[in-house]
């Protein structure tokens, strides 16, 4: 029996963990989920700083802007969680929520076209 007959073959649900487009698309989809579930957003984190750097290709400026996209987010919805003292930290809340989808949109976009995010350090869409 030869060495590759030993080796157990990887199962096609494996490469979801592999830095690439479909680990960050999982990634993207675990941040709107965040939305609901708020444990799978920083799962998603997780893993966009595990395979930072791994990618190679247009890949890492999705990963740069997920990262991104998670810290501002986090700031953005502090500033109005504080400003809900003064009356319209609700509104900005709803604002940050509506900022947060739409990079996450406009990112999966981008990955399903196979391009990279135009402007990954962007503080608005990165567009």
């Amino acid at each position: 029996m030869s060495d590759t007959n030993m080796r157990p073959q990887p199962r096609q649900t494996d490469r979801w963990l592999e830095p690439g487009p479909t680990n960050a698309l999982v990634i993207y989809v675990l941040y709107l989920l965040g939305l609901v579930i708020g444990i799978s957003a920083l799962a998603g984190l997780v893993i966009a700083y595990i395979n930072r750097g791994k990618a190679g290709t247009y890949v890492e400026s999705h990963y740069a802007f997920l990262i991104r996209t998670f810290w501002i987010g986090l700031l953005y919805a502090l500033v109005s969680a504080v400003l809900l003292i003064v009356g319209i930290g609700f509104l900005l809340m709803l604002a940050v929520a509506v900022w947060f989808i739409a990079r996450c949109v406009i990112g999966m976009q981008a990955l399903q076209r196979g391009e990279p995010v135009r402007d990954p350090q962007s503080w608005l869409l990165g567009n």
